[in-house]
Formats: structure tokens, C-alpha cells, sequence
């Protein structure tokens, strides 16, 4: 469906990735116009510059002027306020992940659906040069590959929601998202087994740390998440006649010159890809696509693909 004009974006929530990313995306994006902040603190909102600000995210979810919302809040609050914006025939950008578990993205993929609106997970790295490229490569090169991915960082603060188990808490969750995405991004289409799978978990009840190893009709992929471990991302790929490495940050490069390195038939070489900012990149698609235009977005197939996995991941650790 086309629409004229700039895309009228509105926020739920005015926390760190909404106010140290995506506003500033929006404000420097072709095609977009930061409409309406909802924020249940007024300052934080009016900090991220909309033309204007409310306390309630209903009235963001409600308002004539905005075409497109994007939720930003904890993890358990994306099926509801994702699933009554579509209801109010809004477009929507939902935070990672999508759903608690691949139900709840199911049932986000049916209300758009039903709304006839645009759903899509801001797994925002997903639209770097570098990624895309590494992806352009991994679908062309035949034979089994090995894969190894992983985010682990140290520390949480004690009062984040990531320690809460009722609200979608977790290493899996929280960063576990990223590197099985990677790594059935490396395998390509086809079932997902968990050969196996580990969990610890903290005193709230969290996974602090989750390892598994994923089976796959095109090879393996190891995958590891951590609140506990150094600050490091990864993804390599060992394939017949391609290996693949995104240097660290795989995952979070931003504002930074990044680098690939690829080794084809014995020679290697490393691709070079100027800083860029890959969530001014996702809110440009995202606003083109609303707009009718042919823009490439995350499809909803790739996030219930990856919620699958991370509920199988999930379960195979539970139950040893």
C-alpha cells in the first residue's frame, strides 16, 4: 500500500537503544519524521526531539498523525503493544526479539495480517553492508559448512529487566537472538535440530550463559550467549571452498569502519566496509517499504524461523 509523504514514526518507550539509536536514525533518515514519543517519564521523551510527546502508549497507538510505530520496551511487552498498534492499523518495528517464544511471533504475523500492516524486527545489524555481504556469500558457496557464533558480554545491572525472568529475561533472549540468527543465516534453509544444549542460570532464574550445538541437513553450528563472559562477537564459517569471519563487533558494528574476512579457493582477502549506521539504514527500508517501495526488510519467515530455534535451544537445555 503506498503512502505519500514521510513515514510519521511513533515511539513506545524512550529508554537507551530508543533514544541513543533510533531516534537519531529517524531525525537522519530520508523519508521518516519523528512524530510522537510516548514515554511514561516526559523529559526522556521530549530529550529524543519528536515534534511531539505523551505519557500513554495508547494515545501513540491511537494517533491520526503517526503511520508507524516502533516498540521499544522489555521484551514481554512486544506482543501486546506490537499487536494493539496493528490493531490500530499502524505499521510496526518491534524490537528483538519479536515474541517471548515462537507462538507469540506467530500470533504477531497473524494480526499483521489481519491488519494488512507491515511487521518487522528491528534486528537492526541485519541490514549492514557487511552482513548482507556475508550472507551474498554464504548462499552461493556450496557444501556443508561449520559454523561458530557467539555474544558474550560481562555484567548486567541489577536492576534490568535481562535478570527478570517473567519479562523475557535471559542471555538466550538477549543476545542468544543475534548469534542463532547467524548461525541459520550460515546453514541456510532447512530443519533445525539442538544436538545439544547447556544452560546456567543466575539466582533470579535467568540463563546467564547458553551453549548448543545445532544440527543441520547443511552441516553444524555452534552457538554460545553470556552475560558472564569478556566482550566478545563472532561469527565464522568453515565451508569446502569459502571461510568466512566478521572481525569483532559481528554483531554491533555502528558508526565504525568494519571488516570481513574471506578466504575462496585458498586465497585470501579481507573486505573493507565504511562506518555506517544500520538502524538509519533499517528505518530508510522499513519507511520505503510503507511507502510501496521495493525496499528489503527482515521477512517475518526469518524471525519465526529464529524464534523456533531459540525455543528448541531453550527446551533441549531443560530438559539435559
Amino acid at each position: 500500500m503506498s503512502h505519500p509523504g514521510p513515514v510519521r514514526w511513533g515511539f513506545l518507550g524512550a529508554g537507551y537503544v530508543a533514544s541513543r539509536a533510533l531516534a537519531p536514525a529517524v531525525h537522519a533518515a530520508d523519508g521518516a519524521v519523528l512524530q510522537v514519543v510516548g514515554a511514561r517519564d516526559p523529559a526522556r521523551a521530549v530529550a529524543l526531539e519528536p515534534v511531539r510527546t505523551v505519557t500513554d502508549y495508547g494515545a501513540v497507538c491511537a494517533a491520526d498523525d503517526v503511520d508507524a510505530v516502533y516498540v521499544s520496551l522489555p521484551n514481554d511487552d512486544h506482543l501486546p503493544w506490537a499487536r494493539r498498534a496493528l490493531a490500530a492499523g499502524k505499521h510496526v518495528l518491534c524490537e528483538k526479539p519479536l515474541g517471548l517464544d515462537a507462538g507469540e511471533v506467530s500470533a504477531l504475523a497473524d494480526s499483521a495480517t489481519a491488519a494488512g500492516r507491515l511487521l518487522v524486527e528491528a534486528s537492526w545489524n541485519r541490514w549492514h553492508p557487511r552482513t548482507r555481504r556475508a550472507e551474498q556469500l554464504l548462499a552461493e558457496a556450496p557444501g556443508p559448512r561449520d559454523v561458530r557464533t557467539w555474544f558474550t558480554f560481562p555484567g548486567v545491572p541489577a536492576d534490568s529487566y535481562r535478570l527478570r525472568p517473567e519479562r523475557g529475561g535471559g542471555a538466550l533472549l538477549d543476545v542468544g537472538c543475534y548469534a542463532v540468527a547467524a548461525a541459520l543465516a550460515s546453514l541456510g534453509p532447512g530443519p533445525v535440530s539442538v544436538v545439544a544444549a547447556e544452560q546456567r542460570r543466575g539466582p533470579t532464574g535467568v540463563d546467564l550463559t547458553t551453549t548448543a550445538v545445532l544440527g543441520h541437513p547443511a552441516g553444524r553450528g555452534e552457538v554460545t550467549a553470556s552475560f558472564e563472559g569478556p566482550e566478545s562477537q563472532g561469527w565464522q564459517v568453515t565451508a569446502p571452498s569459502l571461510r568466512l569471519e566478521l572481525a569483532h563487533p559481528a554483531f554491533t558494528s555502528w558508526l565504525a569502519p568494519s571488516v570481513l574476512r574471506v578466504e575462496e579457493d585458498g586465497e585470501a582477502r579481507e573486505e573493507q566496509f565504511p562506518a555506517c549506521d544500520p538502524y538509519r539504514l533499517m528505518v530508510e527500508a522499513v519507511s520505503a517499504r510503507i511507502t510501496g517501495e521495493g525496499a528489503w526488510v527482515l521477512p517475518l519467515s526469518v524471525s519465526a524461523d529464529v524464534a523456533t530455534a531459540l525455543d528448541a535451544v531453550a527446551r533441549a537445555a531443560a530438559t539435559g
